[in-house]
């Protein structure tokens, strides 16, 4: 009986959080947007423990996952209560009308050994979604992806103490000592011929793809292999009251990447990771064409601590961004603030972007910065130059940020490029303390600056 009434609870909460009305922050927007549509899901109910589910951070439980994934298919939906444990499991995939509910002190965690991930050669991610409708993960726990096992590790980056602690897994330092990778591990066998495929073959923790109607909210989302949590092509995608957070030297460690997705609201989440914090995507070249623009989308109310930039768009965006709304936000000791990035191959034209109140302090490099050659570097390699093309060239356009309050940058605004790629861009009511450099801009015409100030210590 006491069961019964705690699973009934649980069913309750989670319907009522799907009720929630987020048409208040769609008031007095400086472009018109639309909220985007809740996820529909069936009051009825299960529990992972009805399946074999064992919450003892030993047994395997991909196959509870599986079956009470399929059953609630079966149902028409609904959702799949995760109680209080450590769950490990493999890679789980949703159907439509699905919620997957973590109860407080519920975690789900990615088995560390790979090959429970590979799937017909490939490693897909712990979380995955394609072309589905109506689904959503709430509560109040957590979903960890056991990153170290997976990730390259920089030894400029760590501590003795860390790097020792990473020896001790076993895996293999490159012969100049400044790589460590998980291969050739202890605990666990390779799922590769070398350290340099198997790092190739990491994967995003949570990707859903083509799908409408999502919604993630309050639980944490942490230590993935790869990006955190990655909607890609999805319409109506809610974000909400969740943490993402990794170790502030976990390569490739991005927390939410919207890609050529529309219909988006991002809102009151923490984010504290090793790579770019809340950033859009629109895929490189005809590709990021065919899967199109990230549009409609409201970024509002979150916190980023770490990260190697606040709010950031690119590097690839050949679909396009349009309509993007991001205000009333605070970065508090990212690498970067506002990161517009790109370069040659990767471009598209942004349109109808507005940015404003954002608070920054401790931004260890430039408080905005405009980018048009970015090169990508993967872990172990430092020959990546930015392609000389004339083809998909970024254009940075029809950008208005305002109201910008920024303590100690180490440049105030930075922008990079030809006027042709950084154009018709306004900064307006901002203030910025740096201490190095106040502007690096190479074409004044790239932005027009209004009761736009600079401060430093002396």
């Amino acid at each position: 009986m006491k069961r019964f009434v705690a699973i009934t609870l649980c069913a309750l909460l989670s319907v009522a959080a799907f009720a929630q009305d987020y048409s208040e922050f769609y008031k007095d927007l400086p472009a018109s947007l639309t909220a985007p549509a809740l996820p529909q899901i069936p009051e009825y109910t299960v529990c992972l423990s009805d399946f074999g589910g064992v919450g003892d951070g030993i047994t395997d439980n991909t196959e509870a996952f599986s079956k009470a994934i399929s059953a609630l298919n079966k149902a028409g939906g609904g959702h799949l209560i995760v109680p209080a444990g450590i769950f490990l499991t493999g890679p789980m995939s949703f159907k439509d009308r699905i919620d997957l509910h973590l109860e407080r002190n519920a975690m789900i965690l990615l088995n560390p050994d790979k090959k429970a991930s590979l799937k017909d050669g490939k490693v897909v991610p712990l979380i995955t979604a394609s072309k589905r409708k109506d689904i959503s993960i709430t509560g109040e726990g957590f979903i960890d992806g056991n990153g170290e096992w997976w990730r390259g590790v920089k030894r400029g980056k760590v501590s003795d103490t860390e790097w020792n602690a990473f020896k001790r897994m076993g895996g293999t330092v490159t012969p100049k000592g400044d790589l460590w990778y998980p291969f050739d591990l202890k605990a666990f066998d390779n799922i590769a011929d070398s350290y340099a495929a198997q790092e190739k073959m990491r994967t995003h923790m949570i990707r859903f793809t083509d799908c409408e109607r999502i919604l993630v909210q309050g639980v944490t989302i942490q230590n993935s292999p790869k990006f955190h949590l990655v909607p890609q092509r999805c319409k109506d995608v809610t974000i909400d009251g969740v943490t993402v957070r990794c170790p502030w030297n976990a390569q490739n460690g991005d927390g939410i990447d919207l890609m050529s997705s529309r219909n988006v609201l991002v809102v009151n989440n923490f984010v504290d990771v090793g790579d770019d914090g809340i950033c859009l995507k629109a895929g490189a070249g005809e590709a990021g064409m065919k899967a199109g623009p990230c549009d409609n989308i409201l970024i509002t109310r979150n916190k980023v601590f770490h990260a190697h930039g606040g709010f950031v768009i690119g590097s690839e965006f050949s679909g396009g961004m349009s309509n993007i709304v991001v205000r009333d936000n605070t970065f508090s000791g990212t690498d970067t603030g506002l990161r517009f990035k790109s370069a040659p191959e990767r471009g598209g034209v942004t349109s109808n972007l507005w940015i404003s109140d954002i608070y920054m302090a401790d931004i260890q490099g430039e408080a905005v910065v405009f980018e048009t050659s970015y090169a990508d570097r993967p872990v172990g390699r430092d020959d990546a130059v930015a392609a000389e093309t004339e083809s998909f060239v970024p254009e940075f356009t029809d950008i208005h940020i305002s109201n910008i309050v920024c303590r100690d940058a180490r440049i105030g605004i930075k922008a990079s490029g030809t006027i042709r790629m950084i154009h018709d861009i306004t900064l307006e009511n901002c203030i910025f303390f740096y201490t190095e450099e106040a502007s690096l801009v190479d074409d004044p015409g790239m932005l027009l600056l209004k009761n736009v100030s600079f401060s430093t210590y002396r």
